[in-house]
């Protein structure tokens, strides 16, 4: 009976690949694995610290809807164009089967949501893209939306926030992906003739015609730690230039070395950062 007792087991490992009666997929709904230090994080807590590795600080990517539920005051936030639909202009065999499948895996019409809200109370036009959707590519409707929210802010003389991740343009929407850049770059810089704040914000990844369009043309420029932001990817630029590139090249924190962004934000000071902010412009406006 003792022996027997002893020979019990009091836990079950589950090993890469395996499943013993779902333990498998409840191990990985309640722990997380860091990216970066590879440790293990308790779901709720990383919840808790908005997806931040307590341990390293590593940012875990949020989706559209939980950057907005992080930056926008409660109940605050009114999407704008939620119906606009992306289309197939060139037929393309496969293109409406990804554009079913992403929509479908994220709850989302397009790669971007746009709306009004207020942070800390304070107004603005909040523009999230979410990497989920096909990478973020940046296709007809992903500029349309963008424009219009650049628009509505002009219009409405509000500040426009933009949290932009993308992979860069649409290769499925050619020439009409293309176009999205001037589109967009000529939105937004309406605002500063106006003297409308614009603030951009970098996440991980920032990439592409997105980096060389809207993303980088804000009066303000912020990143998260550790964002990867730059046009082309690091491999390209190396073989084209024959040279090894340096250390943390393409990182935020190489960035604001050599003055391209001006603030480096940790996501949990985020949200009070843009609230000062917009507190400041309105005060210089007034």
């Amino acid at each position: 009976m003792v022996l027997d007792f002893l020979r019990k087991q009091k836990y079950i490992t589950v090993q890469p690949g395996q499943e013993i009666n779902g333990a498998r997929g409840a191990v990985e709904s309640v722990w997380v694995k860091c990216e970066r230090c590879g440790e293990l994080i308790f779901n709720r807590d990383l919840e808790r610290n908005l997806k931040v590795c307590p341990k390293c600080g590593f940012h875990f990517r949020l989706s559209a809807p939980e950057r907005i539920a992080q930056v926008a005051d409660e109940g605050s936030f009114t999407e704008m164009d939620g119906g606009l639909l992306p289309v197939n202009p060139f037929c393309l065999a496969d293109y409406d089967d990804r554009l079913a499948r992403a929509c479908r895996s994220t709850g989302l019409n397009e790669a971007v949501v746009c709306g009004e809200c207020t942070v800390e109370g304070l107004p603005a036009v909040l523009v999230v893209m979410d990497a989920r959707f096909m990478m973020a590519s940046m296709g007809t409707v992903v500029g349309e939306k963008i424009t219009r929210a650049a628009e509505a802010a002009l219009e409405r003389r509000k500040p426009l926030i933009i949290f932009s991740a993308s992979g860069g343009a649409r290769m499925q929407e050619g020439m009409l992906s293309l176009m999205q850049l001037p589109k967009t770059v000529s939105a937004v810089s309406k605002l500063g003739q106006a003297g409308i704040l614009y603030i951009s914000v970098l996440t991980d990844p920032t990439t592409g015609g997105v980096s060389a369009s809207f993303a980088a043309l804000g009066d303000i420029i912020i990143a998260e730690p550790g964002a990867l932001i730059g046009f082309a990817g690091p491999r390209v630029i190396e073989q084209t230039i024959r040279q090894k590139l340096p250390e943390g090249f393409q990182r935020a924190e190489f960035l604001k070395q050599h003055g391209f962004i001006d603030l480096i934000v940790a996501r949990p000071q985020l949200k009070e950062t843009l609230a000062l902010l917009l507190d400041l412009h309105l005060r210089k406006e007034a």
